[in-house]
């Protein structure tokens, strides 16, 4: 049995991800393939919401601590990184977003380097929830 979260989409989103990559090179900023990304996804007709404000994570916590670069088709998280190597706070950082958000997916990618490799992230929390209901 195939457990993949979000298999195809995933893939297709993956994909748009080289191609902004492949179309941009590895020298722009954040917000420059922010705005290419959001042009593919326009064309293939693929619902967003960018730099999407997340639920706050406990009581108290100020509005607008936890923005995300990319939520796509209300699904996956999507952050965006231009740095030399990606550190454990990047890490941690999308996992603040999937449980604020409650959502199972999250992709972390890094555009500096000289060939992508998007990260997926799960939301550990949700898909133990998923199995305790399951069983």
């Amino acid at each position: 049995m195939d457990k993949v979260v979000y298999k195809e989409f995933s893939y297709k989103i993956t994909g748009l991800l080289f191609k902004a990559h492949n179309d941009l090179g590895r020298y722009k900023n954040e917000k420059q393939y922010a705005d290419y990304f959001e042009t593919l996804l326009n064309k293939n007709k693929i619902k967003y919401k960018r730099e999407c404000h997340l639920n706050q994570s406990f009581e108290g916590e100020k509005e607008g601590r936890c923005i995300c670069d990319f939520v796509v088709d209300d699904k996956i998280v999507i952050e965006f990184k231009t740095v030399k190597f990606l550190s454990r706070e990047d890490y941690f950082q999308i996992k603040r977003y999937l449980s604020c958000s409650n959502l199972r997916l999250g992709i972390l990618v890094n555009f500096r380097q000289n060939y992508i490799t998007p990260k997926r992230i799960l939301n550990n929390e949700l898909l133990k929830k998923d199995l305790q209901i399951n069983l």
